[in-house]
Order: structure tokens, then sequence, then C-alpha cells
């Protein structure tokens, strides 16, 4: 049964209060999964109107779905549907300075996981969907809710329902955006270099040929004729920037006195939609490294696309109008997995990213209740 709540702050506490870690890495807590907070979401969609469902898209780890009803257009025609999509789960608590689980009201702010990514600006988009009450079904669009599962690994939720529910005409993800219009993020590749030598002894290294020492040119390689390339190709964008390369990881060889035979090397490139238009980083990876190295391979491990939505989307000009100017981010997010699916997105949301994934996580009162006066003023202003 949900609790009494009478404002978007013990509504956002209810939810930092609701542990939603996700499973993957390393959650620090045995308390993972969505379940308990789509549950309680749902409960909250029902009891302000709307009918709302939970999709499971792993075990235990649903999406939530609210629908509002609308009611027809005066004129006839279908209306365009939004849909607000914040994410339900939250990155590990392990090393944090704060109780997690906590939700505390002080200085003016809340405090715990999750409170400024993102269930701080879900309460936001909720409460104000909770103010306009019987006004949305007379709203010139209907409007939907989800609740994603799994944003802060893999993106799996925001992909099932893109999947499943492409026929949007708009997406509001929420993020801590400071209540700015990020229409625009790189995409994200993790891939593996692999390089393959032929073990000997290691009084005898002339015998045997040395992986690590193939990385070395490998790295030489990727730290200056790749990120040359990785701009050349992909330009340098006026939000986001150029495409950049991170080195993250190494690993090679058994022994100290054994030739290595295979060396790995894991990268993080990020990159703009142009180089996106052109192939994406995993061809352009590849290509160059069998270029230094014929027998060298490359493994992605994970590709994301980047999100580029046009800043002349009806919806996009009507939040600008609003007052959310817009902005380039250099993290990514659910929204590209939807814009990938036909379904324009940008991320917005009160609260800053400066705080989130932090070991003392908190969210300012006075920009919850600005997300909601904003998310009102776009609804009730809407006109299409």
């Amino acid at each position: 049964m949900l609790p009494a709540l009478s404002n978007v702050v013990e509504l956002t506490q209810a939810l930092v209060r609701i542990p939603s870690v996700n499973p993957d890495g390393d959650p620090g807590t045995t308390e993972t999964g969505e379940q308990k907070c789509g549950e309680f979401v749902a409960e909250f969609l029902e009891s302000i109107g709307a009918r709302a469902v939970l999709e499971e898209v792993l075990p235990g780890r649903p999406n939530v779905i609210g629908r509002f009803p609308s009611h027809p257009s005066p004129t006839g025609q279908k209306k365009p549907c939004l849909v607000f999509g914040p994410h339900l789960d939250t990155v590990g608590v392990g090393g944090m300075t704060i109780e997690p689980f906590g939700g505390e009201l002080r200085d003016g702010r809340i405090w715990g996981r999750g409170a400024s990514d993102t269930k701080g600006p879900m309460a936001s988009m909720l409460w104000a969907l909770k103010t306009l009450g019987a006004e949305i079904a007379d709203l010139p669009v209907e409007v939907h809710f989800a609740g994603f599962m799994s944003e802060e690994s893999c993106q799996l939720g925001s992909r099932h329902f893109a999947e499943h529910h492409p026929d949007y005409d708009f997406a509001l993800v929420a993020e801590p955006t400071s209540l700015r219009t990020v229409l625009k993020h790189k995409g994200c590749l993790w891939a593996d270099v692999i390089t393959t030598g032929v073990a000997a002894h290691g009084s005898t290294p002339e015998q045997g040929v040395n992986a690590i020492l193939k990385m070395a040119a490998m790295i030489q390689a990727l730290d200056t004729e790749f990120r040359d390339l990785l701009v050349e190709l992909g330009g340098v964008d006026d939000l986001l920037g150029g495409s950049t390369l991170n080195i993250g990881m190494i690993n090679g060889g058994t022994r100290s006195n054994i030739v290595p035979a295979r060396c790995s090397l894991r990268v993080d490139i990020r990159t703009t939609p142009a180089l996106h238009r052109t192939g994406g980083a995993a061809k352009l990876l590849g290509e160059f490294v069998h270029r230094i190295d014929p027998s060298a391979t490359m493994e992605p491990v994970s590709d994301a696309m980047p999100l580029d939505t046009s800043a002349d989307n009806p919806f996009v000009r009507h939040l600008d109008r609003c007052g959310a100017g817009i902005t380039g981010a250099p993290w990514f997010c659910d929204g590209a997995f939807l814009a990938d699916a036909g379904i324009p997105a940008v991320a917005i949301g009160p609260g800053n990213i400066a705080q989130a994934h932090t070991k003392d996580e908190w969210i300012a009162v006075d920009q919850l209740d600005a997300g909601v006066a904003f998310f009102l003023k776009f609804l009730r202003t809407l006109s299409l």
C-alpha cells in the first residue's frame, strides 16, 4: 500500500528508500533489482489515473508502463503520443559515506543512492502528472510513462521497450540535466584488442614472440594515429566536440620468466553522431588494428549509438520556449535506443549530473520543485 505522500519531496524520499541497485558489477548490497521499485511506481501511477503494467525484461526485473486516459482530439485526428521515461535502477552503493537508502532530508537536500540519478527526476515527472490530474485527458497529446530497468548496465529496459512499443512521437528521458534539453550525446564502444605471440623460456626470449611488445606498438599507434583518425572522420561536433579514445585496461603474460603469448587491451571510444554515420567506431577500430598488426584481433564488448535529435523537432522547440535551452552531454542514456527505434528523444530533468554516482549522492529540494513546475509548464502550454 502506498504511504501518504503530500509533495514531491516525500515521493523522492519514498523512491530512494526502495533499493533498486543494478546487480551487474559490484552492487555493494544484496538488495538488487527493480521489482519493488517498479511495483511502487505502478501503484502510484494507478493512484493518479493511469493504467499501469509491469513488463518483465529479466526475471524479477521489469519495466513499468503507465498509460493515461486521453479524450479524442477536437479535430478527430490522432493525437501525438509522448512518453516520460526515467530509469528505475541505480548504480552500486559500495563506498558510500551516507545511508544509501535513507532518503534523509537535510540542508535543503535529499540524500541517498538515486536521489539525483534518477529517482529525483522521476519523482518530478510523476508529481507533475499527479498535479495535472484530469487535465491530462484534454491535452493535445496522449501521455504515457515508462520506468526502464537496467539503464546503468546495457540499457536492457529501453531496448526492450523500443522493440515492443515503437509507436511514440517523442520521449522525455529523465536524467539530471539541470533542466536543460540534452538532444545529443556520444555513442560508446567498449572493445578488446588482442595481440598474440609465441611463448618461450624467459632466459631465451629470442626464441619466442612477445605479445606485450606487439601491444606496445599497437598502443603507440592507437594513442597517436587512431586518435587523429577519429577526429578526421567524425569531425568536431558543435555541442559534443570530437570522438575520444581511452585506453583503460591491459592484461598480458602469465609469469615473468615466460615470453607472453597473449596480451589484451580494453578501450573506451566515445563517438560523435557524424562518426556513427560513417559506419561507426567498431568497423574503424577493426580495420585499424588489422592494418597495424595483421595477426591482432578486435572484439567488441558493447556498442551503443549516439543520440542526435534534431533541434527543429516541434517538441524540442517547445522545450526551448519553456526555458530548457538545448545542449549536449558526454554521458550515455536510454534515449539513444528509443531514437534508434524511430522515437525522437531528449534527456531532461532536475538535478546535476555531478551528483550522480557519488559517495554522498543528493538532490536539492528546490531543484525537485523546479522540475515539477517545468513539466507542468511544458504540458499545459503545449499546442500542436
